[in-house]
């Protein structure tokens, strides 16, 4: 089933097509070729009542310097929903929170790959891959992925950020 899914998503990334219903807000991701841990995320969004719009690029670095993503918080995706960035494996729900609390904000980041962030849950049976690795196996267990505690971090206009959760 999740491959059929997979096959479907890497279908619209070619055609730009929007996935799932057409209720919720769009959240428009930019990922770099076909990175399996962003459309994981997406599939995530989806399933926590948003729409999606998979955009590939080759260029990265200048989606994020169009959205103004600070270096410091730079991760493999970056999306659009609203007039936010959301960088990173953000969580549905805090990204939910931002469109209901509407702060004066750039956006909300999850910097890096932490493991067990919404796509990076990798596990035995999904070991997601991407170009640049997406998914890390912890080297002293026996193929069990390892989760990392990580924040969810709100940028403010001015570049600084601050913890808007913690997972």
């Amino acid at each position: 089933m999740k491959k059929l899914l997979l096959a479907a998503l890497a279908a619209c990334l070619t055609s730009g097509t929007v996935v799932a219903d057409d209720k919720g807000p769009l959240v428009e991701i930019y990922m770099p070729s076909l990175c399996l841990a962003c459309i994981d995320w997406g599939e995530h969004l989806i399933n926590n009542g948003f729409r999606v719009k998979y955009i590939e690029t080759t260029d990265m670095d200048a989606v994020r310097r169009r959205f103004k993503v600070p270096k410091e918080v730079e991760s493999n995706v970056t999306a659009r929903v609203g007039d936010y960035f959301v960088e990173g494996h953000v969580p549905a729900q805090d990204i939910r929170e931002l469109l209901a609390e509407k702060p004066m904000a750039r956006g909300l980041a999850v910097p890096g790959l932490p493991l067990g962030a919404p796509g990076l849950e990798g596990d035995s049976t999904n070991s997601v891959n991407c170009q640049t690795g997406c998914t890390i196996l912890d080297p002293n267990a026996t193929h069990e992925a390892r989760r990392e505690l990580y924040e969810t971090l709100l940028v403010m206009p001015d570049g600084q950020t601050k913890t808007y959760a913690r997972h």
